[in-house]
């Protein structure tokens, strides 16, 4: 059987993004998305499109997902795919979830003869495509070796972490980071606005200063020119992962003031109905 063969599920920003690149790395794709639509531009490049999650794996070893959050995983993997899968087959899986259910799922899969690659990706679609992301990843240090060249064509830096669940929580602390710097943006530059300050010059001179970084200069300017679609980051995924991220430091006797603070802010936002836009249109929300 080809070891370039592959199904992939879920095109979404990034997991669309990871299977161009795989793509064009010389895999052969067969994909499955819920919202057909997004597969075309796949299908145009040479991918195989199936119907469902489970035609989308026949016949495969290695399985990738690129999923919205734990609800679409349970049905996606344990619904779908753990019923048609051959054993020893892999899952390679990129959504974001706890740190607890990437360990749950990990033994739930072992127990069904299968493996599980937890691979977080940390950057924005446009790395996706370029195969330009930071790839975190943990399970068993074998498992992984056998599916380099997957992740190694998705990005440009490989990092083990090791047992399960571990890449979940480095990914999620990022994005607390993340996070954070997107909302004390938003509201220090609503601040100086409503002081009586330009808006853009205000931005431009928090991005040019040595007070920002990469993160910032990039949100600043989707504030500066209000642009929030198409999506680099929705503010919903956001939300759920700082939810995710609060809920596990307290697992483990870490209190999150500032952050929990944040999480309610893109709570807002997606209680205002802009979940779905980019986490810069926070500042609109302040």
């Amino acid at each position: 059987m080809s070891q370039t063969r592959l199904a992939f599920i879920g095109l979404g920003s990034m997991g669309g993004g990871m299977a161009h690149r795989l793509l064009r790395s010389g895999f052969e794709l067969t994909v499955h998305n819920r919202t057909a639509a997004r597969a075309e531009p796949l299908a145009a490049e040479g991918a195989v499109v199936a119907g469902s999650p489970a035609l989308a794996a026949a016949g495969v070893r290695t399985v990738l997902l690129s999923l919205s959050d734990e609800a679409a995983v349970e049905q996606v993997l344990f619904g779908e795919l753990v019923p048609v899968l051959e054993p020893g087959s892999t899952v390679v899986d990129t959504s974001t979830v706890s740190p607890g259910y990437a360990r749950e799922a990990a033994a739930r899969l072992a127990a069904a003869g299968l493996r599980r690659v937890e691979a977080c990706v940390v950057g924005n679609p446009l790395q996706a495509r370029e195969g330009q992301l930071r790839v975190f990843a943990a399970g068993d240090e074998q498992d992984i070796e056998a599916v380099r060249p997957v992740l190694e064509a998705i990005g440009s830096e490989l990092v083990l972490f090791g047992a399960p669940g571990a890449a979940a929580t480095a990914k999620l602390i990022l994005n607390l980071l993340l996070g954070a710097q997107v909302a004390s943006l938003a509201e220090a530059v609503t601040y100086g606005e409503r002081a009586g300050l330009d808006r853009d010059q205000l931005l431009a001179t928090i991005a040019g200063s040595g007070f920002s970084s990469q993160v910032m200069r990039f949100r600043a300017e989707l504030m500066r020119k209000g642009s929030y679609r198409p999506a680099f980051f929705r503010a919903a995924l956001m939300e759920k992962d700082l939810r995710l991220a609060v809920a596990d430091a307290e697992a483990v006797r870490v209190a999150m003031p500032v952050l929990d603070t944040v999480r309610a802010a893109f709570a807002g936002v997606v209680e205002a109905g802009d979940g779905d836009q980019d986490a810069a249109v926070l500042i609109e929300h302040v």
